[in-house]
Order: C-alpha cells, then structure tokens, then sequence
C-alpha cells in the first residue's frame, strides 16, 4: 500500500511548526496505524532524519497516551476507537493522510504530534477522589448501589484521558473529561461526601487552565473512543449548581 504523508513537525514548544510531506511505499494493510509509524521512524533514522515524536504506551486502548488528528478527525476515520486500534485496512491504495497534534491552549505542543495534557492531571487532582476510608476490600454485594447507576459510573469511569473530546470541540472544552471524572464518582455512595465540591473545585481547575466552555455542539461524543455520552457534562453541570448554591447560603459545597 502506497501512502502520502503530511505531518506536523515541530521541535519545540517554542518553535514554529509545519508540514513536512513523505511518501510510504510499503505500508502493510495488516499494520495498525502506529506500526505504520514505527516503520516510516525506521526509514527516517536510516537516512539520518529526526524520527517523528508521537505518545504511544500500551497500544490496545486502554492507556489514553496515543492520540493526533487524522483529515481533521480526532483519532481517525472510525468512530469507538484509539490510533493504537485503527489498522491500515481502513485506508486505500494511494490515500493522502494530515496528521496533526490535538490543537488546544491548554496542551501545548511537546515535539511534532506530542502534546502536554498534564492539564488533565491539574484537574482530576482537584478533585478526583473519595476520602472515605475504605480499610480492607469489602465483598462486592456489601454496598446495595442500584444497577442504573452502578453502569452509569462505569460508563463514565471508561474515559481514558486522551484528549480527542478537546481537539474536536471548536471551543477547546474538557466538559467531557470533566463530566466524567466528576460522574463515576458522583453516581457512587463513596463519592458523596466530596460530590458538590468536587465539582466546583474540578471545574474551577478547568477553567484556569484555559479550556473552553462547552455549547452543546457534540463533537467531543463523537470523537470519544469510549463513547462517552454527553450525559456526563449535563450531570456535572447539575452538581457544579448546586454545588454553588450550598457554597453561597453557607451550607458548605460538600455533601451528598
């Protein structure tokens, strides 16, 4: 399979970016599109060029590194999945692919494809956890949690962190990461102590770093590997109002 390259280049931060264009003469349909990669790295090494940077760790969709716009589409053409799991046989004889990094204020460009999402971390450490303390682990039927929930909290808690819910969205909003975080913890008894502000400080953290606001528009679910549904920022929302209201009348922005 023959394939035309564009890839964004960049060696810095501070440096500016293009495109560079270079032709794959043996890409194999049976690859997934970063052992296509791999390879063009290997061809540009043996004649002395800098590989192309790109995040990669477990390569099965599961780890949330890998991630780059394909034709403008956050991880390519196929919807439910990661670069990792998208193969060359979803691709034709003689295509003409762009790759560039996510585009968003919040993740700046590392090198080339590579962009810093430590943003993500800032916001999941401001309120990402549950201060119950659990002891030893309990059997599992111990805490009666209705069925509903319990597959809307792992639904939610199916987000990896990769970043294509901001790339796609035109206002570079982490709604969807947010909603998520805030969600599989939220819909549990566990996360009900910390429930009201742990979205108000996540959110708070959200907009620091310079994401947008969300409007509805819907492309980050569309983009999103795990099919992350829009329910979780209209939950979030509701938590962060009320949230600020208790936090307003003097109430205190914890509790469930």
């Amino acid at each position: 399979m023959k394939l035309t390259l564009h890839i964004w280049r960049q060696r810095s931060t501070s440096e500016k970016g293009r495109m560079v264009s270079y032709e794959m003469a043996d890409a194999n349909e049976h690859m997934s599109f970063l052992e296509m990669l791999d390879v063009l790295n290997e061809q540009l090494i043996g004649r002395g060029d800098d590989p192309v940077a790109f995040d990669h760790d477990c390569r099965e969709g599961i780890c949330g590194s890998c991630g780059f716009m394909i034709n403008g589409i956050a991880h390519g053409p196929r919807s439910g999945t990661t670069i990792c799991q998208l193969h060359m046989r979803h691709f034709k004889n003689g295509d003409e692919l762009w790759l560039e990094p996510w585009r968003a204020t919040a993740f700046p460009i590392v090198k080339d494809l590579a962009v810093n999402r430590s943003a993500f971390d800032r916001i999941i450490q401001a309120g990402g956890y549950i201060t119950t303390p659990t002891g030893n682990a309990i059997d599992g039927n111990a805490i009666a949690i209705p069925k509903e929930d319990s597959e809307r909290a792992m639904d939610a808690a199916a987000c990896i962190g990769c970043g294509a819910c901001v790339a796609a969205c035109p206002n570079a909003s982490a709604s969807l990461f947010t909603g998520a975080k805030i969600s599989h913890l939220g819909l549990l008894p566990q996360g009900q102590p910390e429930r009201n502000g742990r979205a108000l400080r996540m959110v708070q953290i959200a907009q620091e770093e310079t994401f947008g606001n969300c409007t509805n528009i819907g492309e980050c679910e569309a983009v999103c590997p795990k099919n992350i549904s829009l329910e979780v920022i209209a939950r979030m929302n509701r938590d962060f109002l009320r949230g600020s209201f208790l936090w307003r009348s003097g109430s205190g922005g914890d509790g469930g």
